[in-house]
């Protein structure tokens, strides 16, 4: 019986059990969809990134004798809707069973259980044998608890999976080094020079732009710099452990003018899309920092640990613990429109234009300049989270639902009233003074809330506190702060309030 396997663009996984042996009985089918390309508009280096990452995949697949139909964006026969290229693949090869690997996005997971009832021939659906924990994993853990915590997620996984552990307790005495990893960096220690791909990918942008694919955001066609294929996701990988794994854990909240991405590994595109499995990434960061102990301190290992084992599959499982009544989530009621700067990076806030440039530039930017920055930015100004969510999972490139959503509409905007997060991640300008240089040159000063030189991180953050006050009263984690709030003077107050509505209703102005 023939059988047609399909294979989705972000399960690029040339280590799953489906590729062990070849069978002349078996297609495989990948499809470049404007379906995929048009449920958001995305990065310009993202579609690259994914469709050449997609071909390399293919062509792997090919050199090792399977067979495999592979539709490109202008391809005569792609029909571009999941459904019609799986039927039309169904009848052209006479298949009598179709099989696929379960997505990992809702939407796609509906979609195809749709297509399969329609289907007058047999289904079966496979795992995709990239994570360490299933879908709902995470779910039956807290089953029956009050309460979901990361930590004790965590925890539970370093035990289940025996990673960095002796002798049943954590290996250096301690589960967590977080309050190691805060440091601000200032030039020192010096950053090895960046690993660049610097692919040519001319051609595959023709192609886009002739398909008329809508896209934002920069790209230099002649230096593509991400990887796309398992080997130079292998190199990014070597490359991170011989020469970022050992500041990484200091640094990794830090950001500075003269350097985009300091010590993170940029790993997350080669993971997301499969290319390289979290196991096989974390494998190798013990495996160096094992052989390397006098060298290399422990929380700078267990900083990236607790990012891959911890956070990512903790996302994943909120994701499909929640799902789809997450993605409507909007607890604290905001509704004001994204700004036009998020678009061009065009602002006096420096921050903002670092962050966001860098983002437009490079389709990539750390946690901490999504989250304490940009994230910040979007809820201090009291943002729609449909706009935010829309906005981060086109213009990165490693953004995939499962884990843009739950970090946007959860931990940023804390849209989901706190299922993510037990308080709102929002700040003033003291914060962002302290952790990177991006105040020093700044049109506006982070030690004033108003006049023209004051920073609008600090009359938003009072005015937010201020307008969201109820909301949190009985919040224990924001009771310091809401203290605080109380003694201001109710004179400061208004000012703080007018200064506040001023830069909300005005974005392009700042």
């Amino acid at each position: 019986m023939k059988t047609l396997r399909l294979i989705l663009g972000d399960q690029l996984n040339l280590q799953h059990s489906w590729f062990e042996e070849t069978n002349d009985n078996v297609t495989y089918l990948m499809a470049e969809m404007r379906q995929e390309t048009e449920y958001v508009k995305h990065h310009i280096q993202k579609v690259v990134g994914f469709f050449m990452a997609m071909r390399n995949f293919s062509e792997a697949l090919k050199s090792k004798g399977h067979t495999i139909v592979y539709l490109k964006i202008n391809d005569p026969e792609n029909l571009h809707d999941l459904d019609k290229v799986i039927q039309h693949q169904i009848d052209e090869h006479g298949a009598g069973k179709f099989e696929y690997q379960f997505p990992d996005e809702y939407r796609l997971d509906k979609q195809l259980s749709d297509i399969c009832e329609s289907l007058d021939i047999p289904v079966e659906a496979f795992n995709t044998e990239h994570f360490y924990t299933t879908r709902y994993e995470l779910r039956d853990f807290f089953e029956g608890k009050k309460q979901l915590i990361m930590e004790s997620f965590y925890r539970m996984m370093r035990k289940k999976h025996d990673i960095m552990m002796v002798n049943g307790q954590p290996d250096g005495g301690k589960w967590n080094f977080d309050h190691s990893n805060r440091k601000k960096w200032t030039g020192s220690p010096a950053i090895p020079k960046e690993l660049n791909f610097s692919k040519d990918v001319s051609a595959l942008l023709d192609e886009i732009n002739q398909a008329e694919v809508e896209t934002f955001g920069n790209i230099d066609a002649g230096r593509f710099n991400w990887p796309t294929s398992e080997a130079e996701c292998e190199d990014l990988l070597k490359y991170f452990c011989e020469n970022l794994l050992k500041y990484f854990g200091d640094y990794q909240d830090a950001f500075h003018t003269s350097e985009k991405f300091l010590f993170h590994s940029r790993l997350s595109f080669a993971m997301n899309s499969k290319m390289l499995s979290p196991k096989r990434v974390i494998d190798q960061v013990l495996e160096h920092f094992y052989e390397n102990q006098s060298d290399i301190h422990i929380s700078q290992v267990e900083g990236f640990v607790r990012q891959i084992l911890g956070w990512r599959e903790y996302m994943r499982g909120i994701y499909w613990m929640n799902m789809p009544e997450y993605a409507s989530l909007n607890e604290l009621h905001n509704h004001n429109p994204l700004p036009a700067f998020f678009w061009t990076g065009k602002t006096k806030m420096n921050c903002l234009k670092q962050s966001i440039n860098q983002s437009l530039d490079e389709a990539y930017a750390h946690h901490i300049q999504r989250l304490m920055i940009i994230g910040n930015y979007a809820l201090l100004t009291q943002t729609n989270p449909d706009e935010v969510d829309a906005w981060y999972l086109g213009v990165y490139i490693d953004a995939i639902e499962w884990v843009e959503i739950t970090n946007t509409r959860g931990m940023s905007q804390f849209a989901d009233g706190g299922i993510v997060a037990t308080k709102p991640y929002v700040s003033s300008a003291n914060y962002i003074n302290k952790m990177g240089n991006y105040c020093k040159g700044c049109h506006y000063k982070p030690t004033e809330k108003t006049g023209d030189t004051g920073c609008p991180f600090n009359s938003l953050y009072w005015n937010f506190l201020d307008e969201k006050k109820e909301y949190f009263e009985n919040n224990q984690r924001m009771s310091m702060m809401l203290n605080l709030l109380k003694k201001k003077d109710a004179k400061e107050m208004a000012i703080l309030r007018e200064r506040a509505q001023e830069i909300i209703k005005n974005p392009e102005r700042f």
